[in-house]
């Protein structure tokens, strides 16, 4: 007997983040494991789209959400959300008929899940790739947050103590989760990876994209992905003058977008570096590859704080796939990843002189680049692949399913 997973989802592809990312390496590694996928997203999925609709080979069911006044009251709000999440569930699960449902952070989706569950006998694996209490403290800066932050939490921690299993992307929240008096052996590690065979390493730069910016002849320092403010780049834009000094012909290539975008584009103004930074704006995911093949040097300069520390990302290994040279700071999702010296570059978080002196004795040893390259593709090849990784969830769904196994 095949395994039916149901997935609980924040949203999905078509839109396109780290989050719909992984999600569609999961479900790709677990039906190559024989397993049957099925997939259910919550009501902040907000791609226009059928209740019912089909996207690369694979069956969504969405939530559907009536915004109405008390819907846009802090903790009102979410418990709106949860509701209508579990409806839908509810009818999805009588429907497909799940062995397991596996939910995905943030808890909004946890407890739905666990509640259906409950009610239709389904073991419920409950993954956390972030706490949602943290991220909202950068998301949302407003006072709401105070009463969001202790409901979200204890919620959270509630979640963890009624999921059968538990999975999460790195050691960092796995550290956290089991402060909270959660068992060590009832979390599991299923960190971040990339599917290898999708990135060229040592791509040739794309020079018509490059001369279309107005990069041509310029070192191209770069970040892909979305604009938070904890990403750090106001921070990379305070070193690019420090910078300039030394070696003019440094451009900055911000590609993405996201709430800190306009936030950004003002520090442009102010440093008066509007000539010397090209923002893209947000470019379709089929074109992402020109530009990751026309950056010299990626910069991840996220800002140090609990989300930060606590969390992976995926693009600094996506990155790594490619052969690229990368600079970040040593906040403890990057130092999971990043062996200064080794695969990439770390300099001291939150300090732009540190960040430009990092970039610029990069630029200057130019014999160390073929190295750090050869030894990114290898550490991802290696430890960060996804069918290394996914082949984790196995064990982990056969403690809840017969049919796992």
């Amino acid at each position: 007997m095949s395994l039916r997973v149901l997935h609980v989802l924040d949203h999905s592809i078509p839109l396109h983040s780290g989050y719909a990312v992984r999600t569609r390496a999961i479900v790709r590694e677990q039906r190559r494991m024989g397993w049957e996928t099925f997939h259910l997203t919550s009501p902040k999925h907000v791609a226009p789209g059928e209740l019912e609709e089909e996207i690369d080979g694979l069956r969504f069911y969405r939530t559907p959400w009536h915004r109405g006044a008390l819907n846009r009251v802090p903790v009102m709000r979410e418990i709106a959300q949860m509701r209508a999440t579990m409806r839908r569930l509810d009818e999805v699960a009588r429907l497909v008929r799940p062995n397991v449902l596996h939910a995905h952070s943030p808890v909004l989706n946890a407890m739905p899940a666990l509640w259906v569950g409950r009610r239709l006998g389904i073991p419920v694996v409950y993954e956390v790739r972030a706490f949602w209490e943290d991220a909202a403290v950068d998301h949302g800066t407003s006072r709401e947050w105070g009463l969001r932050y202790r409901f979200t939490r204890g919620l959270e921690t509630l979640a963890l103590r009624l999921a059968g299993e538990i999975t999460t992307i790195c050691e960092g929240l796995k550290r956290d989760i089991v402060a909270r008096g959660i068992p060590a052996d009832r979390v599991t590690v299923i960190p971040n990876a990339v599917d290898i065979a999708a990135f060229e390493y040592g791509p040739e730069p794309d020079r018509a994209l490059k001369a279309e910016l107005g990069l041509e002849g310029k070192l191209v320092v770069g970040f892909i992905g979305s604009f938070y403010a904890y990403e750090g780049l106001d921070l990379l834009l305070e070193a690019l003058p420090r910078m300039l000094e030394q070696t003019p012909e440094i451009r900055v290539l911000l590609v993405g977008g996201g709430p800190h975008e306009e936030t950004l584009k003002a520090r442009v103004h102010k440093l008066g570096i509007e000539d010397k930074v090209v923002f893209t704006g947000r470019v379709p995911h089929q074109q992402v590859q020109r530009y990751y093949s026309i950056v010299d040097v990626f910069a991840y300069p996220r800002r140090p704080m609990r989300l930060t520390d606590l969390v992976t990302p995926l693009k600094p290994l996506e990155a790594m796939a490619q052969g690229r040279l990368l600079v970040a700071s040593d906040v403890g999702g990057h130092k999971e990843l990043i062996r200064d010296g080794e695969n990439g570059i770390l300099f001291r978080a939150g300090d732009a002189a540190s960040l430009a002196e990092a970039i610029l004795r990069l630029l200057r040893q130019r014999e160390r680049w073929p190295e750090l390259r050869e030894r990114g593709r290898r550490f991802v090849e290696r430890e960060r692949n996804w069918q290394g990784s996914a082949a984790r969830y196995r064990e982990v769904f056969g403690r809840l399913s017969p049919a796992a196994r």
